[in-house]
């Protein structure tokens, strides 16, 4: 990171001094859950559910597979230490807190040399008194060890996912501390003393201080900054239904936008022991931007499996040694497939500064197609096809697990590969319209720009429609007001802030909710049979239908408190009508749609001003990407710069 900040100062010719902000997003938290390079942490629990992290919800997500592996708990069993207390769901304490029991924890933890600690008990989200407790007994005898309780962590019930995030939570939290002291101390060094905020994977800022306490709230913070600023792009062109593509260089994500705002989850899943299997990794019960993610990068290995079938990820080059035309590796990737292809120009990848090797991306291709005995274009052919239908399926599972469509959303592009890929993917989902905009190779980083500071709290409260009392829901919402506010003005303290606050509600006896939207003024009794209203219409917008004479619970409410987003500048007018574009060349490209080799025109974006017009077959060049325009599609060049492709010809 710092040698970018520095030759980010070099490059515009600024001083140290003059930076006013630095956002610093990073995958430290994630890396250390998925490589389990995070602290030797204990976990504190209440006596008789110490197993509760390895049991999980005892469900499999491979129905079929006699040889399913999960991945073993954060906390080995040894580190799992039971204390003998209990509290009723309602917070009524059924066992007082034994502290000798807690001191006889504390006695293992010393012996053990635990360098973290999870404190995790039964309905703490309903009274954490004992955890703060412990909180206490702990900070007398280790002072030195970090604490992570599950009802500041996570204060929601289910305790699977509570106890697993709190356990994440404590087991990045010496790792990512340490990182951030150091990062403070360096960039102070080198003279940038401004404000430091961090992202978050709600897609907000927060300060050093927060990750430090929350440091699992910085998973996914590099997607999250893609979701933003395809919002963002949303936003500027006036588009209210969104399908965000995201192709990296080892992974590529979709996320939908709907009404200007991207979908939103509040579990989400890390060290997946199937990678991309829903259901076999770590749950952490976080506010995070929902994203399907798929193993299919520019980096992602392609290879013929033992069965002859042609794979691709979700294992990959990464950037060293990269794919094989790079030179330093010889591993066959999409980034070969796409060269061979003709989609990257050799001489001009990021910028010229790495020349490629397309006769070792052809050896690569052609030794990784083995027995079929393909030849490396067929083969290069074919695993674009095998990528470009695995991003397409996942999108159309991830609307149809949603309640949405997608032919009437315009596809926004953007990461190294995307713009590569995306016609092909938009032309399998019968998306007719395709933005890619400026600055798309580093999309999430811009994103980064665009987010709010912000911070999410969530309860858990148990509440029927049928007895509906709003006075202490007011009382529970009022304190979750006010422990967001405090945080974000840390570091927005002239900000004008706004609140949003949401309901978790579904028909008693069911087992999952859905979201519904709350006045952000004190309710009142009457007001539940709004809730009734809007859970309806959430209801039959996810699943098609109502239910009638049944009650709906509410079991679980957040109060999001942020700040004003920039206003999206409005789109430059173009001055004259569109003007054919002039290529800087041309080049022979293998079209994946008519399976044909053409000659596609050459542009570089830079020469490409607002109201330029082109038709494929065409490339359009940049430093830090390409964006292919097959035959029958038509590109134009907005107000802003962003390229918008058209096609009348989808599905």
């Amino acid at each position: 990171m710092l040698e970018g900040v520095r030759a980010a100062l070099d490059a515009a010719g600024l001083e140290a001094s003059g930076v006013e902000v630095i956002i610093h997003g990073t995958t430290l938290a994630t890396n250390a859950l998925i490589e389990r390079k995070g602290a030797r942490t204990a976990l504190l629990t209440t006596e008789g559910f110490r197993d509760t992290v390895e049991l999980g919800t005892e469900s499999r997500f491979e129905q079929y597979d006699l040889n399913l592996q999960k991945p073993p708990p954060l906390v080995p069993r040894q580190w799992r230490l039971p204390v003998r207390e209990r509290v009723a769901a309602d917070g009524a304490v059924l066992l007082p807190l034994d502290e000798g029991s807690v001191l006889e924890a504390i006695a293992t933890l010393r012996a053990e040399k635990i360098e973290s600690v999870a404190v995790g008990f039964l309905h703490s989200y309903a009274n954490g008194a004992h955890e703060r407790r412990v909180r206490e007994l702990l900070q007398e005898q280790l002072p030195a060890i970090p604490v992570s309780l599950s009802s500041e962590v996570s204060p929601e019930m289910r305790e699977y996912e509570r106890f697993s995030t709190t356990c994440a939570n404590a087991y990045v939290q010496p790792v990512v501390a340490g990182y951030l002291a150091r990062l403070e101390v360096d960039l102070h060094a080198a003279g940038l003393r401004c404000p430091i905020y961090l992202m978050i994977s709600s897609g907000g800022l927060t300060t050093v201080e927060t990750g430090r306490a929350f440091p699992i709230r910085l998973v996914e913070s590099g997607p999250a900054g893609g979701a933003i600023f395809a919002q963002h792009i949303a936003v500027q062109h006036g588009t209210q239904r969104v399908l965000s593509f995201d192709m990296g260089g080892t992974t590529a994500k979709v996320c939908l936008i709907d009404d200007l705002k991207p979908q939103a989850a509040r579990v989400f899943e890390v060290a997946r022991s199937y990678r991309f299997r829903k259901g076999s990794g770590m749950p952490v019960r976080i506010p995070v931007i929902e994203m399907v993610e798929i193993g299919a990068g520019g980096g992602s290995i392609a290879r013929v499996d033992r069965l002859s079938r042609i794979a691709v990820g979700p294992d990959s080059a990464g950037a060293d040694p990269g794919p094989a035309c790079y030179g330093r590796g010889s591993d066959a990737t999409v980034t070969d497939a796409d060269l061979v292809l003709g989609r990257i120009d050799p001489e001009h990848f990021a910028g010229g500064r790495l020349k490629l090797q397309p006769s070792r991306a052809r050896e690569a291709l052609q030794a990784s197609a083995g027995a079929l005995k393909l030849s490396a274009e067929d083969f290069a052919y074919a695993v674009a096809e095998l990528v470009d239908e695995a991003m397409a399926n996942a999108a159309r599972v991830h609307a149809a697990e949603s309640g949405k469509t997608l032919a009437e959303r315009t596809l926004i592009a953007f990461g190294g590969a995307a713009p590569l890929h995306v016609a092909r993917v938009a032309e399998k989902l019968g998306i007719a319209r395709i933005l890619v905009p400026v600055n798309a190779g580093v999309g999430s980083a811009v994103g980064f720009l665009r987010a709010p500071i912000s911070y999410e709290v969530a309860r858990s409260q148990y509440v029927r429609l049928g007895q509906f009392a709003a006075a202490p829901l007011n009382a529970m919402l009022a304190a979750m007001a006010d422990e967001a506010r405090a945080i974000v003005l840390r570091a927005a303290r002239n900000e004008p802030l706004t609140e949003s606050r949401t309901a978790f509600a579904r028909y008693v006896g069911q087992g999952h909710e859905i979201a519904v939207g709350l006045p952000t003024r004190a309710l009142t009794d009457a007001d539940a049979a709004l809730l009734r209203r809007e859970f309806e219409a959430a209801y039959r917008q996810q699943y098609g239908r109502v239910i009638d004479g049944v009650d709906v619970e509410v079991l679980g409410w957040t109060l999001s408190v942020r700040t004003s987003p920039p206003p999206a500048p409005p789109m430059p007018a173009v001055i004259k009508g569109p003007s054919k574009a002039k290529s800087a060349g041309r080049r022979e490209v293998f079209d994946v749609g008519s399976t044909q080799r053409v000659v596609a025109a050459v542009y570089h974006r830079q020469d490409l001003p607002p109201g330029s017009a082109l038709a494929g077959p065409a490339i359009i060049v940049e430093d830090a990407t390409a964006t292919v325009v097959p035959p029958g599609y038509d590109a134009s060049i907005a107000g802003d710069g962003t390229i918008v492709i058209h096609h009348d010809r989808p599905g």
